[in-house]
């Protein structure tokens, strides 16, 4: 245990002490996925690509059968134990104003198979040649005599230190490579990186890592994939004053180098562990402590964050997240401490370093005079995000990044359950719904979707690692774990840290294998989520209440997409379903996949379901993924309701005269429907639409009772697919009438939280009526309600005139925005004002993103080129502020010709491997919808194919697909959405 473990295609995964069933269901789960591809692993040549280091290595002509030729690591060579010391310097060297770092660092490895060749990561590091080569070989074994290095070189493209060698390293025997190297202690947020602030006007350096996925090897040579794990011994020299921070315990005393009078810390050494986790940082931070049986918890930031106690929140819950997971892993934390540091620059939100988890500051501080609730609440889901990691990721790590899903999307669906320990007031394990399901069903109803488990010859390059890092990983990995776990039983996983993953998935296949209704699983564990876990994609169930018949389909934003990859199991899914009549809970029914004996296919049109003219179009089902259940037949006034609580990872349709019943129920006693669920009629009836599958009035209709509805949930939905509207619509004469529906619709709404709150005098109590209190300011605001958007000028002119901020810190970032929108230069330069002085992170990023809101194109134009330069825009933030902007209608345009005219500049300042490049390809093309534009977006492809586009390269094609559905939406639906606005509107 304390040498941890990773998780192999070939012997399966591991299994960690449980507690609970959703955790088992991942390591089957795993053991399902890793099984199926093993099957097809039978390719490992890849061809070289471009990519650069600080040398210039020799060019070998692409393809080649060279070993460092080749992105994954021989399995010659396994590391035991690494010796790294580095010195940071905080202030530039005088003669070319670089920061550098140099460093030492020994590896103790054993050779697995007889070689002659070392490979070794490495990327931007300089080498001090010995008896002119760039690392030495000694054996530990001094019987053993090792090899001379014959040549040495680095691989620029495929980032090895090479090591030819004169002689083959002997099987079993241990060996130990010794370098000497420097490097830049640059600020572009990967490796071994610097962060600035200025604090009492005196600039600041933080030294700092994020070596997440594959930036390890910039700070030191290191075999770095997830699998080679080992020891880490780590020393830091730095600066008397400042304090250095590693993954283990430290002790620290003075030294004298080179003259200087510095610190020398040095670490206890860490569990057997990956690179990627490794982490390091000197800064002249404080802290903030305390113990919980036994583990030393400590919150770091800047002093005046501290003296401020914007670390006290994070402090306070902390320990009862990690005594919650201990008890749902049935385990005990693996380390001595847990170290949480919110760093001023920091390109994720925060990484799950073992033992030294690195945060953005608005991730990690809060100040109740400063922070809103949905501050805290991002705090306190990161935070149990990161400390689950710390034993499923961390202490169980998975082999390869093509597995990614697993590990981020098991964390992405357990901080929620970690925060409602802390929070269980804020009934915080609803909103997955939202801020997971509902948001990456829009990535995955693209044509241009991935499967969540990719093969691993698929994945070699570093651009294609940080790919992976998107909405499918995180949030879909999320929803399916969610949905596994609420079917099967917990008590049936009490399985030891030592089981074998074949007893372990014996138990989850087997006959004892069950849900919650005591219901026997259709078929094994295996086969269910081999369906979601190895293709892409959802379907839409759908249900006709007279006739009882159940059929599925894979669910497309187009219907008409092209080039969809073909999938081993047809698109067709073991599907779940929960489901109520007439406000009465029902046994659940599974929907099981196209069985192998049966191909015919029928088609049916979609009169079928609906009475409105389908005219050609047709729907492919197969004969065996139709069902027929007599209890889904309805007659009268009852109603049913499918995916209960939307624990099942699908769409819902339903014939005519079911869908008039349940807008009905909404329109008369929309209680009955639970809340999670009306937010899915929302949600589902929207993108059924857009799908061509319902009317698209049929979706508006799903919106005519929220002048009644005061919960939070389904107004966000209805929100978030309205929001759809106004990017198509925005610029077209639908807009007028589209406003005057919703503020007619909003106004009940401000009406009651008004009268809550004794006229904006207070917050609501509840932590969804202080979310739902913003929902009715913003929309009433954004439709032009008159007195809205006078409080807004009203409260930000007094703070203007007085310096003394009354508005409240969770109707800060609204406020600011419509008065900013509403104002011209004096108001926008009084917020740029309070944003560089801003003394905490998450008031300088409401600030941010509200001076988007100006409807001054300088404005506008001058901000973006902001962005271009970090002392006015942080790297971090730089490609978020342009997004901002883009969301902005006057704005969008703006921000699409900066993108197109400095993208060779964004890409290479901020490296292909930038989490962030989808986020900004997807948030300044999201609003496009004519044929102009679209000729635009693939003219931007074909002009910028050699630069490339990084972790961003999915996201162009992704917007090339969305914005062919656009045109297609606006053209067909145009019309009738801009009647049916009239309609509501006219005399009402």
């Amino acid at each position: 245990m304390g040498k941890g473990f990773y998780i192999s295609k070939t012997v399966g995964i591991v299994a960690v002490i449980l507690g609970a069933g959703a955790l088992a269901a991942i390591i089957a789960l795993s053991v399902v996925y890793s099984q199926e591809k093993a099957k097809n692993n039978n390719n490992n040549n890849v061809l070289p690509t471009d990519g650069g280091t600080t040398l210039t290595p020799p060019v070998t002509p692409a393809p080649s059968s060279e070993l460092w030729d080749k992105y994954r690591l021989p399995k010659s060579l396994v590391p035991h134990y690494y010796n790294v010391t580095l010195w940071p310097r905080l202030t530039a060297d005088p003669a070319t104003g670089l920061y550098i770092f140099t460093g030492q660092s020994t590896v103790e490895f054993e050779c697995a198979e007889e070689t002659d060749v070392i490979l070794i990561h490495s990327n931007k590091l300089n080498y001090t040649r010995q008896n002119s080569h760039l690392a030495t070989l000694t054996s530990v074994n001094p019987v053993v005599t090792a090899p001379s290095v014959k040549s040495s070189w680095l691989q620029n493209v495929t980032q090895y230190l090479v090591l030819q060698l004169d002689g083959k390293l002997a099987k079993g025997e241990m060996y130990i490579l010794h370098t000497d190297f420097t490097g830049e202690l640059a600020d572009d947020l990967g490796g071994f990186y610097r962060s600035e602030y200025i604090e009492d006007g005196v600039k600041k350096v933080v030294a700092t890592t994020q070596m997440q996925p594959t930036d390890a090897r910039k700070a030191f040579p290191c075999f770095d994939e997830p699998a080679m794990k080992a020891v880490f011994y780590i020393t830091l020299i730095h600066d008397s004053g400042t304090v250095a921070l590693s993954n283990s315990e430290e002790k620290g005393y003075s030294v004298t180098l080179d003259g200087l009078s510095v610190q020398k810390t040095v670490f206890h050494p860490t569990k057997k562990m990956s690179t990627y986790l490794l982490a390091f940082i000197v800064s002249d931070f404080s802290f903030i402590s305390n113990t919980i049986d036994g583990v030393l918890i400590r919150i770091f930031a800047r002093k005046p964050a501290i003296a401020a106690k914007q670390g006290e929140y994070a402090l306070n819950i902390t320990g009862p997240i990690l005594k919650f997971f201990e008890k749902y892993y049935n385990s005990s934390y693996p380390l001595p401490k847990s170290d949480q540091i919110a760093l001023p620059d920091f390109n994720a939100g925060a990484m799950e370093n073992w033992g030294l988890i690195t945060y953005r500051e608005t991730a990690l501080l809060y100040d109740e005079a400063f922070s809103s609730n949905s501050n805290k609440e991002r705090i306190a889901t990161i935070i149990s995000h990161e400390l689950a990691h710390m034993w499923f990721g961390n202490l169980v790590t998975l082999r390869w990044w093509n597995d990614l899903w697993l590990n981020e999307g098991f964390a992405s669906y357990v901080e929620y359950l970690g925060a409602h320990e802390a929070e269980p007031d804020w009934n915080v394990k609803d909103l997955i719904v939202l801020s997971d399901i509902h948001r990456v069903f829009a990535v995955d109803a693209l044509a241009s979707s991935h499967p969540l488990s990719s093969k691993e010859e698929d994945i070699q390059k570093p651009a294609q690692i940080s790919e992976l890092f998107d909405a499918i990983s995180y949030s879909k990995g999320a929803s399916v774990l969610r949905m596994l776990s609420d079917f099967l039983t917990e008590d049936v996983f009490t399985m030891g840290l030592t089981c074998c993953y074949v007893l372990f998935f014996s138990v989850l296949s087997g006959p004892q294998a069950v849900n919650a209704s005591d219901m026997q699983l259709p078929d094994t564990v295996h086969n269910i989520m081999n369906t979601w876990v190895l293709q892409m994609g959802f379907p839409v169930v759908t249900i006709n209440t007279n006739t009882g018949s159940i059929a599925q389909q894979h669910f497309l934003l187009d219907p008409d997409s092209e080039g969809i990859p073909p999938s081993p199991f047809k698109y067709t899914w073991i599907v779940p379903i929960k489901w109520m009549k007439t406000g009465v809970e029902q046994t659940p029914q599974w929907l099981e996949k196209e069985s192998s004996r049966i191909s015919t296919k029928v088609k049916f049109c979609l009169d079928y379901l609906h009475t409105y003219d389908c005219g050609l179009r047709y729907i492919q089902i197969s004969l065996s993924s139709l069902a027929t259940n007599d209890a889904m037949k309805i007659s009268g006034s009852d109603w049913l309701l499918a995916n209960l609580n939307v624990v099942g990872y699908y769409r819902v349709n339903y014939d005519q005269g079911n869908w008039d019943r349940l807008l009905n129920c909404l329109s008369t006693s929309h209680q009955l429907i639970p809340v999670l669920n009306r937010a899915q009629l929302v949600d589902d009836a929207f993108n059924l639409a857009r799908a061509k599958i319902i009317p698209t009035v049929l979706a508006l209709n799903t919106t005519k009772y929220l002048n009644n509805e005061r919960d939070y949930i389904p107004w966000q939905s209805s929100m978030n697919n309205l929001e759809f509207f106004y990017l198509m619509f925005d610029r077209s004469e639908v807009y007028g009438p589209m406003q005057d529906y919703l503020r007619k619709q909003v106004t009940p709404l401000f009406e009651y939280y008004k009268n809550m709150t004794g006229n904006w005098s207070k917050v609501p109590d509840g932590h969804m009526d202080q979310y739902n209190q913003v929902n009715a300011i913003s929309l009433a605001c954004r439709t032009g309600l008159e007195e809205c958007q006078n409080l807004a000028k009203l409260w930000f002119n007094q703070w203007m005139e007085t310096n003394k901020n009354h508005i409240h810190p969770n109707l800060r970032a609204i406020m600011y925005c419509n008065a900013i929108a509403a104002g011209g230069a004096e108001e926008w330069e009084f917020a740029w004002l309070q944003f560089k002085n801003a003394s905490i992170a998450t008031e300088a990023e409401k600030l941010r993103s509200a001076m988007a809101c100006t409807k001054q194109p300088w404005l506008l134009n001058r901000y973006l080129e902001y962005t271009l330069d970090p002392n006015m825009i942080r790297k971090q933030d730089a490609t978020s502020t342009i997004v901002y902007i883009a969301n902005n209608v006057i704005g969008q345009s703006l921000a699409w010709d900066f993108v197109r005219a400095q993208w060779s500049y964004i890409f290479h300042q901020y490296g292909g491997g930038s989490f962030s490049f989808s986020n900004l390809i997807n948030g300044v093309t999201k609003r496009f919808s004519t044929e102009f534009e679209l000729q635009q977006l693939k003219q931007f492809k074909a002009d910028n194919a050699q630069v490339g586009f990084g972790s961003g390269t999915l996201a162009v094609d992704q917007s090339i697909e969305r914005t062919i559905a656009n045109i297609k939406w606006v053209a067909e639906n145009k019309e009738n959405v801009l009647d049916w606005f009239k309609a509501e509107t006219k005399s009402k």
